[in-house]
């Protein structure tokens, strides 16, 4: 009996041993799984629901549970994921921060998972998987891509007696019509100059001929008369009374003050559609252009943690996001312009409503949102240095020059 009992205490050892060693590794094929996918726009939480209801029916071990983070706070929250082991299995990465994530080693190379699963990565626009890809190393599936247009209340315009803006417009015929809808007795503003990159003043830049970072990545135009140019035409709404101040700005979120019929116009991006869609006085069209047609592209992709424990279901997961029934869902939806070649026709006709064939033109004349490890340092100065010129406190033409001579200190670290 003692025999017994000593055979018996083994074993149980031995499983439990078993049972703490499984926990703490790579999870097999049959294994029950759990994935943590993060991400931050709430706007596409119902069609990314939709997207895991299905991806659950043809995986029945493997479950999703979504991690929302505001925008704000997301890429400060996977630094900090990161040094602690507890990040999400799969989440989100955009260009301006996937070289300093890649570098790092917080993402897992994806490589050698697409050669082995033969996926066909032309089936995504040449740019994003570029921009996915660092020192020869696949490390994201492309999820979607935006550009900017210029939204419009159209109950503002028909009251003001404006024409809605067309692709003939130029930032005179901008400039012209905010002065017609702006109405003071109302607080109706004609646009919103606001103090953002990507779908501001990055486009007019561009636009007017001048560039972000230079080809060797170790300077900035910021300085160069065309930016200083473009930079004192945006902030020229503001100073004209066309915009809210710098300070309502920051107190109020211009797409808040947009769809409450406070702005005329918007800069925005095509992942505002969602939130705009169901309001029947709202449409968009092209950015008007300055000395040539210019806007910012960009887009998303699926990435998965260096360790994670889950890298096979993972990947599943990975795939089937970059799968045609994924975009399929996001298009139908109107919930963004899906990577996936062929499905972008879905996307125009879910809402019918509204121009959206302007973003999908607008990518032939588009400029890539700069890719680079120092992108976070950069666009903090940008922020603090640009706000003092949009807060009245120093000209433009002086922010841009001390921004430049940072910016360059931020590139050649």
């Amino acid at each position: 009996m003692k025999k017994i009992m000593g055979l018996l205490v083994i074993l149980i050892s031995m499983m439990v041993l078993a049972a703490c060693g499984s926990s703490g590794g790579e999870k097999s094929a049959g294994d029950n799984v759990t994935l943590k996918y993060g991400m931050w726009n709430k706007d596409q939480v119902p069609a990314v629901e939709k997207i895991i209801e299905n991806f659950e029916k043809e995986n029945p071990t493997i479950k999703v549970e979504i991690e929302l983070t505001p925008r704000e706070q997301y890429f400060q929250k996977l630094e900090t994921a990161a040094n602690g082991g507890a990040m999400p299995d799969v989440f989100w990465m955009n260009g301006p921060n996937v070289a300093r994530f890649a570098n790092g080693k917080v993402l897992l190379p994806l490589t050698d998972l697409v050669e082995q699963d033969e996926v066909d990565l032309s089936n995504y626009p040449e740019t994003l998987t570029s921009l996915y890809t660092i020192n020869e190393e696949v490390y994201g599936i492309p999820k979607d891509f935006d550009t900017t247009g210029l939204f419009y209340n159209k109950k503002i315009f028909d009251e003001a007696g404006v024409p809605y803006p067309d692709e003939t417009w130029t930032w005179e015929d901008l400039k012209q019509a905010a002065e017609k809808l702006t109405n003071k007795e109302k607080g109706i503003h004609g646009i919103a100059a606001d103090l953002k990159n990507q779908g501001s003043y990055y486009d007019l830049i561009w636009q007017n001929g001048g560039e972000i970072i230079t080809d060797n990545g170790k300077n900035t135009g910021f300085a160069e008369p065309e930016a200083i140019e473009a930079l004192e035409y945006w902030y020229s709404f503001i100073d004209e009374g066309l915009s809210p101040t710098y300070v309502q700005l920051t107190e109020s979120w211009s797409v808040d003050m947009f769809m409450s019929g406070k702005l005329a116009m918007i800069f925005d991006g095509s992942w505002r559609v969602p939130i705009f869609k169901d309001n029947p006085d709202l449409d968009v069209a092209a950015l008007p252009q300055g000395k040539e047609r210019a806007v910012t592209i960009h887009g998303l992709a699926n990435v998965i943690a260096a360790k994670t424990k889950n890298k096979e279901a993972a990947w599943e997961f990975v795939k089937y996001l970059g799968s045609e029934d994924a975009a399929q869902v996001f298009a139908e939806t109107g919930t963004v312009i899906p990577a996936l070649n062929g499905m972008q026709d879905a996307w125009i006709k879910s809402v019918p409503t509204m121009n959206l064939q302007v973003f999908l033109d607008a990518v032939e004349y588009s400029h890539p949102l700069p890719n680079i490890e120092q992108t976070s340092a950069l666009w903090s100065s940008e922020t603090n240095i640009l706000k003092r010129a949009w807060s009245g406190e120093i000209s433009v033409e002086d922010a841009a020059k001390e921004l430049a001579a940072e910016a360059e200190g931020i590139l050649n670290k």
